[in-house]
């Protein structure tokens, strides 16, 4: 049943394709939005670890190593240098595993791989589209010469 027979004009054939597409390519970009939304939620996650971490090292180190130092001086009677250097190791180890924390959340960082597969899939097809040739009508025919 053709087009005709429907009762359906070129122009309205064409607004119809031309709807299908832009419905189709609003879809794409909901879903690229979508999938990117996840990605910055997992990247937000990741950053805020690593503020907080970099803010407990920045900020507390110097009060509580001092503390934690002077403490261990005097509960061990261990020499001020030593208790320094194992406050010092104590923050490096937190801040490692914060740090390490933050780099597992960066690593499940992923592309939009079913946007970018679907994109691909409706470039196919619409590339493999082509169009069908027009005859010149008769009485125009004349006329162009």
């Amino acid at each position: 049943m053709s087009a005709a027979d429907e009762g359906r004009s070129l122009g309205e054939l064409v607004n119809s394709a031309i709807g299908e597409l832009s419905g189709l390519v609003h879809d794409e970009i909901a879903l690229a939005k979508a999938e990117l939304r996840q990605d910055v939620r997992r990247a937000a996650l990741g950053s805020v670890a690593v503020l907080i971490g970099a803010a407990l090292l920045l900020l507390a180190m110097p009060l509580f190593s001092f503390g934690l130092a002077f403490w261990l001086r005097n509960w061990w009677d261990l020499p001020l240098a030593l208790a320094c250097v194992i406050v010092g190791g104590l923050y490096l180890l937190l801040g490692g595993l914060l740090f390490g924390f933050a780099k597992a959340k960066f690593g499940r960082l992923s592309p939009p791989e079913r946007s970018i597969r679907s994109a691909k899939e409706s470039a196919a097809v619409l590339s493999a589209v082509k169009p069908h040739p027009r005859g010149v009508p008769a009485d125009k025919a004349g006329s162009a010469t």
